[in-house]
């Protein structure tokens, strides 16, 4: 089928996420052909480097051999198979490694198929545990502004990003929104390296008010992804371990975004030195493969489901492709990948480089700040920098910028005004390089 086919049928019959399809008549889908690296390649030979490693799963490069080599060897055994009173070896292969990697008493793990999954997975554990140890009052979640946990309903019932749930807020469960950190506009007027996290201060009114009927708090731990890649300091992390500790509420880390090394750190929450109560992984796990996640939990919580099944205290929650062979394999043959090939050590002179550029990226007049964590980086542009300014989203700044960029060879997907970098981990410097030129461009050409 030739490109101008694809383009047909898609317009024809495709519904494309998070898309106005209106927007396809002037700019229409480009079909891809094949991945090589860091590489997307199209069917009319154009190439792009996958700078946002295809929405964060790609985690070690396109076509990557070892990663094709372990799924077709898991293929040539079986695909799939029924998850209930079975089992298979990369299945308990990987939540061996996950258990070992993860951070605190993290000892169980259930497998899901996406991101929202595993959010609801763990907001379901968490209400159904309080219920079974006699704590029926604990029934609400707490979550931050700009919060992004997923767009099933449970999973947008906490998240806190009015562009993905506002229609939906009729049909949402209520719980509680706290003003979460915003270290660009920062009202204290401090800097995220030295705060104490004065901006808790919502979250720890909140809860010590209203703890009697909190279940949980879900975080997205040091980045806000889809929130505009809003990185804060590890101290607000810290004070919220003790604060649900103090309080008897579960702290719910969703490092679906940030986990397996985008931070610098295999676990976001390494930085701060806290576990979570239960921890939602996905994107990363299986490179960018495969549909997975997975929600780990404690031997604590894994307990309050164990009885005799006329209790009815079992956790009655599945998918079809629970704990799916292909992926589980695919996701072994990545945590083997990460520490074999010393991933993480391999960071430090990517992450420079993105430091090197920050000085060239705010001497612009309408950047208003360059943040990094780990591989992650994130320029926001705005109107004026002076009061910090932000353009009318109407006026689609980030979108402009996108478009040049495939233009100049480069996958930028912005967030609103913000234009980020969140490539695959084994990504060139050269590459890198390339990608922070085509971002300098597209601003100096769309921020004016």
């Amino acid at each position: 089928m030739n490109t101008e086919d694809i383009v047909r049928l898609d317009r024809k019959h495709v519904w494309h996420p998070c898309t106005q399809e209106k927007d396809h008549e002037t700019s229409p889908p480009i079909p891809i052909e094949r991945g090589e690296g860091s590489w997307l390649i199209a069917s009319d030979g154009r190439r792009f480097i996958d700078a946002v490693s295809s929405w964060w799963v790609n985690l070690l490069g396109h076509n990557n051999p070892r990663l094709n080599r372990a799924l077709a060897e898991q293929a040539g055994r079986v695909a799939h198979h029924i998850f209930a009173g079975f089992t298979h070896e990369p299945a308990v292969e990987l939540a061996r490694r996950l258990c070992e990697k993860a951070p605190g008493d993290l000892s169980k793990v259930f497998f899901a198929d996406n991101g929202s999954a595993a959010v609801e997975a763990a907001l379901k554990m968490s209400f159904q545990y309080w219920q079974q140890i006699g704590r029926p009052q604990k029934t609400r979640f707490v979550s931050i502004t700009e919060a992004y946990h997923g767009e099933t309903l449970g999973a947008l019932a906490v998240s806190g990003c009015d562009l993905y749930r506002n229609i939906y807020q009729p049909i949402l469960m209520q719980g509680f929104q706290v003003q979460g950190p915003d270290c660009f506009r920062c009202p204290y007027g401090l800097e995220r390296e030295s705060c104490a996290a004065e901006c808790f201060e919502a979250m720890e009114k909140l809860v010590s008010e209203r703890h009697a009927e909190i279940a949980g708090v879900i975080i997205e731990p040091m980045i806000q992804g889809a929130g505009g890649m809003r990185i804060y300091s590890p101290v607000y992390l810290q004070r919220l371990r003790a604060l649900c500790d103090r309080y008897e509420v579960h702290y719910i880390a969703d490092e679906i975004a940030v986990g397996f090394g985008r931070t610098g750190r295999f676990f976001a929450n390494e930085h701060a030195g806290v576990a979570p109560d239960l921890l939602c992984l996905s994107k990363g796990i299986t490179g960018g493969y495969l549909p997975l996640s997975v929600a780990l939990t404690t031997e604590k919580i894994y307990r309050a489901f164990y009885h005799d099944y006329q209790e009815l205290k079992a956790f009655f929650h599945s998918h079809s492709y629970t704990g799916n062979p292909l992926a589980c394999a695919v996701a072994v043959e990545v945590m083997k990948i990460m520490d074999e090939e010393n991933i993480l050590e391999s960071l430090q002179p990517k992450m420079d480089l993105l430091d090197a550029s920050r000085e060239r990226f705010e001497s612009h007049s309408h950047v208003g700040e360059m943040r990094r964590c780990g591989m992650v980086a994130a320029i926001e542009m705005v109107k004026e920098k002076e009061g910090k300014i932000p353009y009318p989203w109407q006026e689609r700044r980030g979108y402009a910028a996108f478009k040049l960029a495939l233009d100049k060879g480069a996958l930028l997907r912005p967030l609103g005004n913000t234009l980020y970098f969140m490539p695959p981990l084994t990504i060139s410097e050269d590459e890198l390089q390339q990608v922070i030129d085509v971002a300098w461009d597209c601003i100096v050409e769309v921020a004016c």
